[in-house]
């Protein structure tokens, strides 16, 4: 039987899964339009002007790569964290990847960016689900306890 605290524990990790999840896939849904211009949509040609934005010391002939790449560890980051495979690994490379946008916005835009948009603390958080990052409900703990019998 689990405690209070242990239960407490595994419905914070789903809801921080869930909640860095959704976010990245956001972010992705937001530059290709889905979200719509009312509701703050972009397209992937702004994007790459903040990618070029954030990277002043990037030549400008990489900006197109490195959008791309961060769009699909974005994908990947969201969709791993959501279903919740390889939860530790996952999250420790959200929050690499959250503190080097961090620090992208702080030579862009200046040290109050990244705290206006709490990149730091999703940063932090991702990290914190490193260390927490067991799960009941997830496929890496169906895959530890083995699929239901049918």
């Amino acid at each position: 039987m689990q405690t209070a605290h242990g239960k407490i524990a595994d419905y914070s990790t789903i809801y921080l899964r869930l909640a860095l999840g959704a976010a990245y896939l956001s972010s992705v849904a937001s530059r290709f339009g889905l979200w719509g211009e009312a509701n703050g949509g972009s397209n992937f040609e702004s994007f790459l002007t903040y990618t070029a934005k954030l990277n002043p010391f990037l030549p400008l002939s990489l900006i197109p790569a490195i959008g791309w790449i961060a769009t699909i560890a974005e994908i990947v980051l969201g969709v791993l964290l959501i279903v919740g495979l390889r939860i530790r690994e996952t999250a420790i490379l959200s929050g690499v990847m959250l503190i080097l946008f961090a620090i992208g916005m702080t030579l862009g835009e200046g040290v109050k960016s990244p705290f206006d948009y709490s990149v730091y603390t999703a940063s932090a958080a991702s990290f914190l689900l490193a260390a927490y990052y067991e799960s009941s409900f997830s496929v890496d703990a169906l895959m530890k306890t083995g699929a239901p019998a049918i």
